[in-house]
């Protein structure tokens, strides 16, 4: 499968770890968001936005599977519910080189409701079960399951550990937990990031009786020392839009958390270690805010930084060489 050329791969892959990773969101961590994270954390497990099975299987997959070398460790976030179906898409997964394949079983939508994804499924363990099941009899990467702490109507301790019983005993040994329940009807996928309450508790209370699965805490979570202090109890964390809207926090990731010893890249280095995928991007056709748009958060914090923003989410749309635009954005960045 053909991949972006425009960074130098890497002769080694970093070993997966999923101490810290950036969650699945659609619409946002599509694979330029990943490249220039990616420049940020060399150890950060790095995840695709959910893609469908019918998307895969019905579609156009080289488009959907597409990467860069440079991403690794990624993953690949699967929904669905027909077991054969998901370990079709595995072997997909697989055979395009991703480290791991993740089941979505903590989406709200209405919309992935209404084709049994996401959250949902949290009422059917035994489905969860078989699915995990026949993706791991179809290939040798690991299989990993995102979930909610429960959902409306099903929202117990005993219904938690029930769910999580059974998918272990389909062979699953990572499990990311976002610690609020999901409320199907009524609430948006947004609502339901913020109007369940965190529950911490729960989650560590998961970890503490299941103690031999890899349990990594999702929700609210917003800086390293708060990943440092969750680090004490749970095996991992994910970040979600906080990493997204203010993607410079990876920058010290591989340090703090990893034990890294290499120097943190700054701000201009990482605009300008992007800029001939940029370049490459453009050349192959593409546009130059399909890349752009994800960068907009590391304009924080300085004198100029509402000018980054500006040059790169209006003024380049209007101008006829972008490029330029995005080098006196870079020269805002100079020292930074």
């Amino acid at each position: 499968m053909p991949l972006e050329s425009a960074s130098k791969p890497q002769t080694t892959r970093p070993e997966l770890s999923r101490r810290f990773s950036v969650a699945p969101m659609m619409d946002w961590t599509d694979r330029h968001c990943r490249f220039f994270l990616r420049l940020l954390s060399r150890h950060t497990l790095l995840y695709t936005e959910m893609v469908t099975t019918g998307a895969l299987l019905h579609g156009d997959p080289e488009r959907f599977l597409r990467h860069d070398e440079a991403e690794h460790p990624l993953a690949l976030q699967l929904g669905g519910s027909v077991p054969a179906d998901l370990a079709a898409c595995a072997r997909l997964a697989e055979q395009a080189g991703y480290d791991e394949v993740n089941l979505n079983v903590g989406c709200p939508s209405d919309r992935v409701q209404n084709n049994m994804i996401g959250a949902c499924l949290m009422a059917h363990p035994a489905l969860v079960a078989d699915c995990v099941k026949a993706m791991r009899d179809a290939v040798a990467i690991p299989v990993t399951v995102k979930h909610r702490i429960g959902i409306n109507g099903r929202d117990s301790y005993a219904e938690l550990c029930d769910f999580v019983g059974q998918v272990r005993d389909a062979g699953c040994r990572s499990f990311t937990v976002h610690a609020r329940i999901a409320i199907l009807e009524g609430l948006s996928p947004k609502e339901n990031r913020e109007v369940p309450p965190l529950r911490y508790d729960v989650a560590a209370r998961l970890k503490a009786d299941f103690p031999d699965l890899e349990l990594v805490l999702n929700g609210g979570i917003k800086t390293l020392p708060e990943c440092q202090a969750h680090l004490q109890t749970f095996d991992g964390v994910m970040l979600g839009r906080e990493a997204y809207h203010n993607p410079y926090l990876l920058a010290e990731v591989d340090q703090q958390l990893f034990g890294s010893q290499a120097r943190v890249i700054s701000r201009s280095e990482a605009l300008a270690k992007l800029r001939p995928y940029i370049v490459a991007h453009m050349e192959s056709g593409g546009a130059m805010h399909h890349v752009t748009r994800h960068i907009l958060g590391l304009g924080q914090g300085f004198p100029g930084a509402r000018r980054f923003r500006q040059l790169l989410s209006a003024d380049i749309h209007k101008s006829k060489e972008p490029l330029a635009i995005l080098d006196q954005a870079a020269e805002l960045l100079q020292g930074r």
